[in-house]
């Protein structure tokens, strides 16, 4: 229960600063002047940490077997978070913060429902329910709701 509440912590403040990287990324194209570069620079600036981390906690790098039994699809998860990046520099400063997280609250809550419910990308088999498509649904007036008024 005790590994539960912090998982459960770690997420939402991952979502709460999440919140915030549209908005900080945003403020770096006004400044650099184009979402492609300042998507770019907000990658590398993760990528020079992640580096850093794996220096100081002395994380051994994988050997040439390990990488080559990663499946294709494995590899396009920076393409994934690129894409993330570049669509939330161009929409946040058009939509505001709470209709563009909205809006990515949306679409992952729809693909996790296809994932989970093909048991796609190594997620366990969650059916699709009444229950479910109704979150969904509340999803939706959720954003018409923050984004209207």
């Amino acid at each position: 229960m005790k590994a539960t509440l912090v998982y459960f912590i770690l997420g939402i403040l991952a979502g709460f600063l999440g919140a915030a990287q549209p908005g900080i990324n945003s403020v770096l194209d006004s400044k650099i002047g184009h979402p492609i570069l300042a998507s770019a620079v907000s990658f590398l600036v993760g990528s020079c940490a992640l580096i850093f981390l794996i220096l100081i906690l002395r994380i051994p790098l994988p050997n040439i077997l390990e990488i080559k039994s990663v499946p294709w699809w494995a590899w396009t998860g920076g393409l994934l978070g690129a894409f993330f990046v570049l669509v939330s520099v161009i929409l946040a400063p058009k939509v505001g913060a709470i209709t563009l997280m909205a809006l990515v609250l949306a679409g992952q809550v729809m693909a996790s429902l296809i994932y989970d419910h093909f048991g796609l990308l190594g997620f366990p088999v969650h059916p699709i329910s009444i229950f479910r498509l109704l979150g969904i649904i509340f999803i939706f007036v959720g954003i018409y709701l923050v984004h209207r008024f």
